[in-house]
């Protein structure tokens, strides 16, 4: 646990000592402020719901940014071998970059919680709901950002990290569409897979257990194939 710590500690301290995260949060407060204001002017309603869903769709285009420098720098720059041959494991090295970009997402999602506060110069909001949405943004923040951690890891350019992280992202998050509710099979897997099916139910404030199961899941896959892409590397 320490190493994974000392890990994350580092990969936050790369983030404040460069201009990437303080850009991308602004962007993200900017973006997500001004849906919230519209939001807000049209219903008159002390509710955060559809500010939820589009702060998530938001996390869409931010999390890659995000992830895209995480394992491809340490390839272009050459100190990713110099950080496998020092005393931490594969996983540990994975988990402590993971948890850095998880960190700093927390501490987005942090500031956006002006927004609820507003709320109270309108009406009392229900508070149970709000932090239920919360929690549904950090399982799908953290999802995104271990499919960009993985993409990350299978190249050693931020900039294909970083499309190519977001055409994945947007596969998964556009795969109900393409299928009719009530499908079975494949169309059933699809609708399954896809990332909008599991927020709907955090964004309206329940918390079901097959939706935290398949995020945890989801989460725990693809960190699996960057132990295994980082693994890769040493045999190459």
């Amino acid at each position: 646990m320490r190493n994974i710590l000392a890990i994350t500690h580092r990969e936050l301290r790369a983030y404040t000592s460069g201009w990437m995260a303080y850009v991308v949060t602004a962007g993200f407060l900017l973006i997500g402020g001004f849906i919230f204001w519209v939001i807000l002017y049209r219903s008159q309603q002390a509710e955060m719901r559809a500010a939820f869903q589009n702060m998530a769709v938001t996390l869409l285009f931010i999390a890659p940014l995000l992830t895209m420098r995480l394992l491809a720098e340490e390839k272009k720059t050459g100190t990713m071998e110099l950080l496998l041959t020092s005393p931490v494991t594969d996983l540990e090295v994975v988990l402590g970059k993971f948890l850095g970009a998880v960190a700093l997402l927390v501490a987005m999602l942090a500031l956006t919680f002006a927004m609820p506060l507003v709320l109270l110069h309108y009406n009392q909001p229900e508070w149970g709901p709000i932090w239920v949405g919360y929690l549904g943004l950090l399982l799908v923040g953290a999802a995104f950002l271990s499919v960009g951690l993985l993409v990350s890891s299978l190249t050693d350019s931020q900039v294909v990290a970083g499309f190519l992280g977001f055409g994945i992202l947007l596969a998964f998050w556009i795969g109900s569409w393409a299928t009719p509710p009530g499908a079975t099979g494949i169309g059933a897997a699809l609708q399954y897979a896809a990332i909008t099916t599991h927020l709907d139910d955090f964004v309206k404030g329940v918390i079901d257990t097959k939706d935290v199961i398949y995020y945890l899941s989801f989460i725990a896959v693809f960190l699996f194939f960057t132990v295994r892409v980082v693994e890769s590397g040493k045999w190459r």
